[in-house]
């Protein structure tokens, strides 16, 4: 799965994330960034009714791989993967899951900020991290700065990105994708305008490709 889940972010280098309790919103709006070019797929474990959302896509929706974002205990961790999670992604490092996910060959993108966090991952064997809250922890610069230390280490940054600054990320090198909510707008999928939908992730996949020169 990793070598897969790679391959798909380097095609389209964007991981939108999904909230959503109702299984058949999931499943519609997994579709439509689908269709919208986007195939990589969190869906963030912030409500009671998200991880059935999730397995719904894992079950139903072809073409995509469906991970679980906002995992924070080691017991989620394995109750998502067991629900059909493909990749995890936490908002900080947790030595416990960190270890269980490279045990079983979970991809894992922990949260990480500092330069201790990243440290830390890569002394535990990681080489992709998420670096989050992105625009709040010094954005593109320190980044730029983290990337020059940690040669090996890519980063997946999250946290105020949206279409305006997505191509400054994605511009570096050691950046392996963006992660962000701008492209499931809640009064969209409110209203079932999943059109706008698919075209926020067209959008996005134009600005990634233009980033990238392909």
């Amino acid at each position: 799965m990793t070598r897969e889940l790679t391959s798909m972010l380097q095609t389209a280098p964007v991981v939108p994330l999904v909230s959503a309790d109702d299984p058949d919103v999931a499943i519609r709006t997994a579709e439509a960034l689908r269709d919208g070019g986007l195939g990589v797929i969190e869906v963030v474990m912030r409500s009671d009714g998200a991880q059935a959302a999730m397995e719904a896509i894992a079950a139903r929706v072809e073409g995509v791989v469906v991970g679980a974002g906002t995992v924070l205990t080691l017991d989620q961790a394995k109750s998502v993967s067991d629900s059909g999670a493909q990749f995890i992604v936490c908002p900080g490092l947790v030595d416990d899951i960190a270890r269980h996910c490279l045990d079983t060959g979970m991809p894992i993108y922990p949260g990480t900020v500092t330069a201790g966090e990243v440290q830390r991952a890569y002394a535990l064997g990681l080489r992709e991290v998420k670096f989050f809250p992105a625009s709040l922890s010094g954005g593109v610069p320190m980044l730029t700065a983290l990337g020059s230390v940690f040669r090996e280490m890519r980063f997946m940054p999250t946290g105020g990105i949206s279409a305006d600054n997505l191509a400054d990320y994605l511009a570096l090198d050691h950046v392996l994708a963006c992660g962000g909510s701008w492209l499931t707008p809640g009064d969209a999928i409110a209203s079932g305008d999943y059109a706008r939908v698919t075209q926020l992730a067209r959008e996005a996949v134009a600005i990634a490709q233009s980033a990238r020169g392909s």
